[in-house]
């Protein structure tokens, strides 16, 4: 043990004791690596939390951590990513996860209640994360002293909270499904100021008829959840009491916990210290951007540290300890001068609120020196003056904070003590932080950050102020760390602004603000950072003339603040929501709750990763190429600690004879490679599957992978469309699948009065950021059968492709899926390489295997939506009306074929939303050396119409004329509709485009509001607004489906589709269908409801499942199950009859079911619905309008308004369907 003294050393073998939904549990023997979210996941009954980034960066692992101070008798409770907190720095703590607060068997809490009722939970892999973010928030607002809503206490049954506060409640937690609206509706319902009749469309008042009240919603109080056991207070004042504290753990988990820093010091001068083998931690959030290449076999924990967390605020200004949480940080800066309050709002736009709850100030300052991280609080904490305290093994140095950042990067047995701001009062110093991020109030790295800091005085002659000194501190831009403008500031000192003064020093700036060689967006990052200076320098020098002021570069502009606007982030978000309702089929139609919401916001819903792991399960990562095409030669490994983890590598040899090389695909279709043996074709592709003990080793362990490649012999690779066409290399479309033009462009050409004959669209792929990532655990069975659960929405194609993998019957494999964490298209063919690899290695090894992709392996195999380049000729007269359109259509479909053959005639499909008067297309699907590219939410359809638009503005434009206007021009008439869309147009009373279009674009209000625009684009430098209104119509395809409804002896009801439930309520609707379908039998249709369950995809239970997408599988799914309860009804309306006739009453549905089986009835029914020919296809509408704010100093947007009408016919579930409609927009947008 080196020099660790007497008290480490019999503190030896201490175990981390913590409690977990209030049981005790105690981290003995694991991995010191292991994070709280493993250890819930793999040694409790807790599978709430879920890894759904593994940076803190999404808000699916949130828990809610508490902390017991025996000297003061508190608790202090926070948020926290439990993927990124480690377990061996938990020692008495307590965790809270959403099972803790509220599950089945206890009773649900307010929260997942409120969840449910509101209609907030789809996929639901989210919900548990968002529920303790939520949970957490009440807990802060309601602590006893605060006074979140003000001085008085809030009305029985609300929170302090506030509805401002509300939304930022869940401001670090990503939805992919519902759009947000409705989560923040169940936040705000516990919001002391709320407007009930605001709230969105519930099940707990029905809209426009109940009243709104409090006392209809599930009772909250706070306190009702005890977050701190009793027992583990007790085991604290014991520990006390005997004082018994020691000065450092040092047991065989290999985790230290020094209290001083004299003793780490110790630690340092220990044998065994190496700075490769030993991992100094104070939240150990820096993982999620720096992830760790290897295994850690021990772990110094600084957080304990007294002189790490001090608080010191004097006359001079204020010291903060390196180990003080940002979170607590922001409190304090929150309670100052001007200058800091500055700096907390800066602050609390870092990271997520449950990452700064834990993540450390010094630990970010750290980063920025020695990672060249782009550090925000690094650029703010420099132009404030800062200073930092640091100590090595022989002194102690105090270094301003660029001297800092300036030095070589510091090794780990440097200690960065403390920082401490000045306090610069508020006489006659102006302080301004910006920052332009992708998602600008949190969580996203900065393309630029800057903050200023002037010492200004007046001109008592001219009125000016005089800049005294000045601090320009830039950060972010591609540099190694956040630097100053020197040269820009030594200009600027002693002078007035002007509007030279302005140009010289934006001059200046562009000579030393250069991102380094390979930074993205080296152009933009560089105007952001003369914009910044230039608002800057503006708001100092407002008395200018409008003559001087009109000089801003690139018309650029200042915050919205100078203009007197609202800031955005300001705003409180709103929503409303309009829906017809119709009782004609009820229950179906009726907005019910989703089924399962609750079970999802608790966490006891089960995904195939909450799958109680079987015994000898081993667990999977994939070892995939880095080269877009080149031959294997052979893989090895790095001498690690992950690498002594490996128990095996599956390859290409190791798939059974018999059996193909084949891991996705359609025969029909194509098909795609499981391994890429012997050639690597595409960057991403999958050459081994690294086997371990736990999933952590698995993954830790590929990273090790060495890949030798060649390339001798081959062509270079082919990755653009541009070199597809060069090479022609494309994928052959069946006549099937191809798009039929309409009409004759070359006369359409001739009847144009004007002529575009060149225009070009490109657009680039997209992920699928489904919240669950790829996964599947492979179970071999007896008889060379393998059982697989699988996230899907192919269970019967991955039973296809296993079974042609490994040479088998499809009878000898069995696919089941309960539901998915999120789809959009990314769980079809994409799923089936991560199930095949699983029942690779499960039936090479004779053991379970288990995979779930980390997020980054997940993107860089997923494909995602298809790249396009379309090139245009389109004819128009003076009056906007269109004659003809000629598209050529390059699209990049990838290595294999995939769904890709599918993709031309859906978007032509979109396309086709206006009448073009003829349309000729040419379309080559290119074969390139990238990964596939798939299904991704409405595929084709989105590039369809926005190829579309982007024909049409540019049509507008030519014509000098209002785009809305060329827009409805050429709306399709029923004749034209007809014309493009065949039978798929319908009936005229089906076609309701117009109408819709009309409502938004053509309404007072609309043109109310575009002359509002116009009018403050006018008087408006620094900000632009838009406003538009673009149409949408999406043609939908019906498959057979097949359908079984079974009635238990019990009379419950267990119902089986070929669907699979990946959020879109699939489910429910069923359950609504089957309660209509048997009303005949029990009038009581809703009370049939509770009767019915819906049970999971099973291939060898329900044949020709097909797949789930296309917006068709609800109601495919809904006429199966509906025909099946027809043959039931028939069946026992003769019993029924009989009992009736009998009692002279009708007769109990358990009565019915009864006499039923005594009499031997089949209560088993099985439909396979298949549509008719001539009502295959049909057209949804829609149309939105969007008024959307950007600073043309930024290119920031903000979207100020959205409304939405969309046209699908008569909703099975307007709640269910509501959510779907709302969702994309927001998805779009972010």
């Amino acid at each position: 043990m080196g020099s660790l003294g007497k008290d480490a050393a019999a503190a030896a073998g201490e175990r981390v004791v913590l409690a977990v939904n209030g049981a005790r549990h105690e981290a003995a023997g694991v991995d010191p690596s292991t994070t709280l979210l493993e250890f819930l996941r793999t040694r409790t009954p807790v599978r709430g939390p879920k890894l759904g980034c593994g940076e803190g960066g999404c808000g699916a692992c949130v828990v809610l951590i508490s902390k017991y101070d025996p000297a003061t008798d508190e608790v202090t409770e926070f948020s926290a990513s439990s993927c990124l907190t480690l377990v061996g720095s938990l020692n008495h703590c307590s965790v809270t996860t959403s099972e803790g607060i509220g599950n089945t068997r206890d009773g649900y809490h307010p929260i997942q209640q409120r969840l449910a009722g509101f209609h907030a939970s789809q996929c639901g892999f989210c919900t548990p994360g968002m529920c303790m973010s939520i949970f957490s928030s009440l807990v802060k607002a309601d602590k006893p002293g605060t006074t979140t809503a003000g001085d008085h206490a809030p009305p029985p049954g609300f929170s302090k909270l506030t509805c401002s506060k509300a939304e930022h409640a869940v401001s670090g937690n990503l939805c992919r499904c519902t759009g947000y609206r409705p989560i923040l509706d169940a936040c705000k319902s516990f919001a002391a100021d709320v407007d009930l009749e605001d709230l969105g469309l519930n099940s707990f008042w029905k809209k426009g008829t109940d009243s709104a009240d409090i006392s209809k919603l599930p009772e909250y109080s706070s306190g009702s959840v005890c977050t701190f056991p009793e027992f583990l207070k007790s085991e604290i004042k014991g520990q006390m009491n005997e004082n018994s504290v020691p000065a450092a753990i040092a047991g065989e988990d290999g985790w230290y916990h020094p209290r001083s820093i004299q003793e780490l010091h110790s630690l340092f001068d220990s044998s065994w210290f190496d700075e490769n083998s030993v991992k100094i931690v104070a939240s150990n959030t820096g993982a999620g951007v720096y992830k760790d290449q290897d295994l850690y076999d021990k772990y110094i924990d600084i957080k304990g540290i007294a002189e790490l967390s001090v608080i010191d605020r004097n006359s001079k200004g204020l010291e903060i300890g390196a180990a003080v949480s940002i979170s607590k940080a922001i409190e304090v800066f929150s309670d100052g001068t001007p200058v800091f309050r500055k700096i907390a709002s800066h602050l609390s736009k870092v990271a997520s609120p449950f990452v700064r709850n834990t993540a450390t100030v010094g630990g970010n300052v750290i980063m920025a020196q020695r990672l060249q991280f782009p550090s925000d609080i690094a650029t703010v904490l420099l132009a404030a003056g800062s200073t930092v305290t640091i100590q090595t093994a022989s002194k102690m140095l105090c270094l301003t904070l660029d001297e800092f950042l300036e030095q070589p990067p510091c090794d780990a047995k440097t200690i960065l003590l403390s920082i401490f701001v000045p306090d610069w009062g508020s006489d006659n110093v102006i302080f301004e932080t910006s920052r332009v991020a992708p998602r600008p109030f949190g969580n996203a790295v900065s393309y630029v950050n800057s903050a200023f800091l002037a010492r200004t005085s007046g001109d008592g002659a001219s009125g000016k102020l005089i800049i005294e000194d000045i601090c320009l501190a830039f950060g972010a831009y591609g540099v190694d760390h956040t630097t100053r403008a020197r040269k820009v500031e030594e200009f600027l000192k002693g002078k007035s602004v002007s509007a030279p003064v302005i140009l010289e020093a934006v001059r200046l700036l562009k000579d030393i603000i250069m991102p380094s060689e390979g930074t993205t967006h080296p152009e933009y990052r560089v105007s952001l950072a003369v914009s910044f200076l230039f608002s800057f320098l503006s708001s100092l020098g407002n008395n200018l003339t409008e003559p001087a002021k009109a000089i801003a570069p690139n018309g650029s502009c200042a915050n919205g603040s100078m203009n007197g606007q609202v800031a955005s982030e300001d705003l409180q978000i709103r929503s409303r929501q309009e829906l017809v309702f119709n009782d004609e089929y009820k229950p179906v139609g009726k907005p019910i709750t989703k089924s399962g919401a609750e079970l999802q916001a608790s966490g006891e819903a089960v995904y195939v990763d909450d799958i109680p792991a079987p015994k000898d399960c081993l667990y999977g990562a994939f070892i995939y190429s880095t080269h877009p095409h080149a031959h294997i030669k052979g893989v090895n490994f790095r001498p690690s600690l992950a690498s002594e983890k490996v128990i095996g590598v599956i390859t290409a040899k190791d798939i059974p004879a018999g059996g193909k090389n084949v891991g996705a695909g359609i025969n029909m279709l194509g098909t795609e490679a499981l391994f890429g043996d012997p050639v690597s074709e595409f960057a991403g592709q999958n050459i081994g599957i690294v086997i371990a003990e736990t999933q952590k080793y698995a993954y830790m362990a590929a990273k090790q992978a060495v890949i030798e490649y060649s390339t001798e012999n081959l062509q270079p690779p082919i990755l653009t469309i541009e070199d597809a066409i060069r090479h022609n290399s494309y994928f052959q479309t069946s006549p099937y699948f191809a798009p039929r033009p309409v009409g004759d462009f070359e006369q359409g050409m001739s009847q144009a009065d004007h002529k575009i004959l060149s225009g070009e669209v490109k657009l680039e792929s997209q992920y699928y950021f489904y919240m669950e990532t790829q996964t599947a655990l492979a179970i071999p069975d007896e008889d060379n059968c393998i059982i697989v659960y699988s996230s899907t929405q192919l269970p019967e194609i991955i039973q296809n492709v296993v079974a042609d993998c490994l040479g088998i019957p499809y009878h000898n494999v069995r696919v089941i899926t309960r539901r998915v964490g999120g789809g959009f298209g990314g769980k079809g063919m994409k799923s089936t390489h991560v199930a095949c690899a699983c029942a690779v290695a499960a039936f090479k090894l004779r053991r379970p295997v288990r995979m779930y992709l980390d997020r980054k392996t997940d993107m860089i195999m997923a494909g995602g939506r298809h790249p396009m380049k379309a090139k245009y000729s389109v004819g128009f007269k003076s009056d906007g009306t269109l004659t003809a359109l000629h598209v050529d259509l390059g699209i990049n479909a990838g290595i294999s074929p995939d769904l890709s053959p599918m993709i031309p005639a859906a978007t032509i499909a979109s396309l086709k939303k206006y009448n073009w008067g003829a349309l000729a297309f040419d379309i080559k699907l290119c074969k390139t050396n990238v990964s596939s590219k798939s299904a991704v939410r409405a595929p084709g359809d989105v590039q369809g119409s926005c190829i579309a638009e982007a024909i049409i503005e540019h049509v507008a434009s030519a014509l000098g004329a209002d785009t809305n206007a060329v827009r409805r021009k050429n709306l399709h008439s029923v004749e034209s509709l007809m014309k493009f869309y065949g039978d798929a147009a319908g009936d005229a009373p089906t076609y309701s485009l117009i109408d819709i279009f009309d409502k938004l674009a053509s309404s007072p209000e609309y043109q109310s509001r575009a002359k509002a625009v116009e009018r403050f684009n006018g008087g408006s430098r620094w900000k632009k607004r838009g406003i538009s209104c673009v149409p949408i119509t999406y043609e939908v395809a019906l498959r057979p489906t097949p359908g079984k409804v079974s009635i238990l002896n019990d009379g419950s009801i267990a119902v089986e589709v070929g669907g699979v439930e990946l959020g879109q309520g699939l489910y429910t609707k069923v359950k609504q269908m089957t309660a209509f379908g048997l009303r005949e039998l029990c009038p009581d249709a809703d009370g049939l409801l509770d009767k019915v369950r819906v049970i999971q995809a099973d291939t060898l239970s329900l044949i020709q499942g097909s797949f789930t997408g296309g917006s068709t599988t609800s109601e495919s799914s809904c006429e199966a199950v509906r025909q099946s309860c027809a043959v039931l009804v028939e069946r026992l309306q003769p019993i029924k009859e009989g009992l009736e006739a009998k009692s002279g009453a009708a007769a109990p549905w358990s009565a019915l079911i009864a006499q039923a089986k005594m009499a031997s009835v089949n209560l088993s029914a099985h439909a396979y619905w298949k549509p008719d020919p001539a009502f295959v296809k049909y057209i949804n509408y829609g149309a939105a309008v969007s008024e959307v704010e950007i600073d043309v100093l930024t290119g920031a947007t903000t979207i100020m308004r959205s409304d939405l009408v969309y046209d699908c016919g008569q909703s099975l579930n307007p709640a269910v369907d509501l959510g779907q409609v709302s969702s994309p927009p927001t998805r779009a947008a972010t």
